[in-house]
């Protein structure tokens, strides 16, 4: 992973919010800040870079989690997570209100959270329109990141869009909600599902091979009962897959 994800809690419970804060730490996110108000929470996303926000619902203001997750629906297109003691129905109701991309309950464990942010991470749709307000518009991201040329795509890596040559991919790898784009001497990480990914390929060079791997048919090497070898690489090949290349070998 080129950048870790960054995360924003807020929480009202300060011991609750820097134990969170450890754990996150340890898996690996990044911590963008902690902060326990609705107002401290608002300006942070104005002038921060954020992938997810982590927010209870009960906050230190008169402002709470669901008008905060509110105010994230109409201004930033980023997933979000109540992380609340309250499951009663009506809370749970209020909540819905607003579209949450998860809700966990307190006490929970550190596999509990990571889970909860990379199922939110991995189905949230980026390319949905957002209700309104300045992520309405299109930016750098929405339309370098999601653009298909004739010959090539867009990937990006750390801060620079980069262009890629369709002829140059190998094979692209699902790893987690990320995939792995494997060039003749690159390898970059994007966000996306793997059948989603192959849409964008030209579909008489791309094929899935497998659940996890999608391949470029002119860059395989060898081939035997169970796998295919591309530049050194063992990937595992489903039957379909095996019986549609021998007979292209064939034709």
């Amino acid at each position: 992973m080129d950048q870790p994800i960054k995360i924003l809690i807020v929480e009202d419970n300060v011991i609750i919010a820097d134990d969170m804060q450890s754990m996150l730490e340890e898996i690996g996110y990044e911590i963008v800040d902690n902060v326990i108000v609705y107002e401290q929470a608002e300006e942070v996303l104005k002038n921060n870079e954020v992938d997810l926000v982590l927010i209870d619902i009960i906050l230190a203001s008169d402002k709470t989690g669901i008008d905060l997750g509110q105010h994230i629906r109409e201004k930033y297109n980023i997933p979000f997570i109540f992380v609340t003691s309250n499951s009663d129905r009506a809370t749970v109701e209020n909540a819905k209100s607003v579209k949450p991309n998860g809700y966990l309950v307190k006490p929970f464990e550190q596999q509990d959270l990571y889970t909860s942010i990379e199922i939110a991470l991995s189905n949230f749709d980026y390319n949905a329109a957002t209700e309104g307000g300045s992520q309405g518009t299109s930016t750098m991201d929405d339309v370098v990141g999601n653009s298909v040329l004739k010959d090539s795509i867009f990937v990006k890596k750390q801060h620079l869009y980069y262009r890629i040559q369709f002829e140059e991919i190998q094979f692209i790898k699902a790893d987690n909600v990320y995939l792995e784009v494997n060039t003749v001497d690159k390898k970059f990480l994007v966000r996306s599902p793997l059948k989603d990914y192959l849409e964008k390929l030209p579909k008489n060079k791309f094929y899935r091979a497998h659940k996890s791997y999608i391949v470029n048919v002119d860059h395989i090497d060898a081939i035997n009962s169970k796998d295919i070898m591309i530049n050194n690489t063992l990937i595992p090949i489903s039957k379909d897959f095996k019986e549609f290349i021998i007979s292209a070998m064939n034709s």
